[in-house]
């Protein structure tokens, strides 16, 4: 099946024929050969104007937090209200064989066999910020097939876990009641990133998700009122973060949640932050593509290749300087014969 035909299934194909095909499509643009890059680009340019009429929601947390028991609540509450769910779910992958266990899917066994959801996982594949390297272009591809809300699980990495809030529209933040002290909540990272705040396994401890929900707020207020123009508690005209408690378990919190996602979809829609979250995201996409690009057409050079084996051992043994060496490989790479 060639790109165009996948396109078509994709835009107009039957439930089956457009899974399949979201499946292709995804596969494609995960791929790293030159010919298939070619080939996505062609399918991205396709579906693009099909895109971008979803609302993205990204769920980071630290593992065990309750992210994938929590989407798939989530998931099968918006189906409930006639949604179409779509998740991207990242794995982190092995540093030794490369691999992934992508044990998502395997968690969300009610949403996984819905008809009106769409779960696709992939490895993080090495790379930082806790998302794939190709999901955005994932994102692109639910889209274009109709799914209007695109939820991107996070691999759950911590204080790092940043590049998802990059691509969506709504950053979600999961924690534990008990996870820390006070000086946990404070932290500077994914907190203040943060749209919304989930305190997760409320029942265990409601004391304990009290103490965390109420120390939260006070931090996210002190971002606030400290340099955070974009979340300045005096501007009622924008979206200001919040701290709610659920038990994604027992299904309870999840309308008080969806609810304040709505709240916050409204109100950055009528004020314009929202498409320009969007426009930023869609440049700051842009320049990290150049960067990849780049990095691979140095890697790629001919004259790189060939010195690269040579000042690899002089650094090795502590013979040059890193820096030094790095510096002689990309004035090779700057030559023009």
């Amino acid at each position: 099946m060639s790109p165009h035909v996948w396109v078509e299934a994709v835009l107009h194909g039957d439930a089956a024929a457009q899974r399949r095909a979201m499946a292709k499509a995804i596969t494609l643009l995960e791929s790293t050969r030159a010919d298939h890059r070619a080939q996505a680009d062609a399918l991205l340019t396709a579906l693009l104007p099909h895109a971008g009429r979803s609302f993205r929601l990204g769920i980071s947390g630290v593992p065990g937090v309750g992210k994938s028991t929590f989407i798939e609540a989530l998931g099968l509450h918006l189906i409930g209200q006639g949604h179409r769910v779509a998740v991207l779910t990242i794995d982190p992958s092995s540093t030794v064989s490369g691999g992934s266990i992508l044990g998502d899917k395997t968690r969300m066994e009610k949403l996984s066999v819905n008809e009106r959801a769409y779960i696709r996982p992939s490895p993080s594949s090495g790379t930082l910020g806790g998302v794939a390297e190709k999901t955005r272009e994932a994102m692109l591809v639910c889209e274009a097939a109709g799914y209007d809300v695109v939820i991107v699980e996070t691999v759950g990495v911590g204080q790092s876990e940043t590049a998802v809030a990059g691509m969506t529209d709504m950053f979600v933040l999961m924690q534990l009641p008990n996870a820390g002290d006070d000086l946990q909540a404070i932290k500077k990272g994914v907190m203040e990133l943060a749209d919304l705040v989930v305190i997760n396994k409320a029942d265990l401890d409601a004391d304990a998700a009290t103490r965390a929900q109420a120390q939260i707020t006070s931090a996210l207020r002190l971002f606030g009122l400290h340099g955070h123009p974009s979340h300045a508690h005096h501007d009622e005209t924008i979206w200001h973060p919040q701290v709610i408690q659920l038990s994604a378990l027992h299904g309870v919190g999840v309308d008080a949640f969806w609810l304040a996602v709505t709240q916050f979809r409204q109100l950055q829609t009528g004020n314009g932050r929202l498409d320009a979250r969007r426009q930023h995201q869609a440049l700051a996409w842009m320049w990290e593509r150049i960067d990849a690009g780049l990095k691979q057409a140095f890697r790629q050079d001919p004259r790189v290749r060939e010195l690269l084996p040579l000042l690899t051992a002089e650094v090795s043994q502590g013979r040059m300087a890193a820096s030094t060496a790095a510096r002689n490989l990309l004035e090779v790479q700057a030559q023009r014969t």
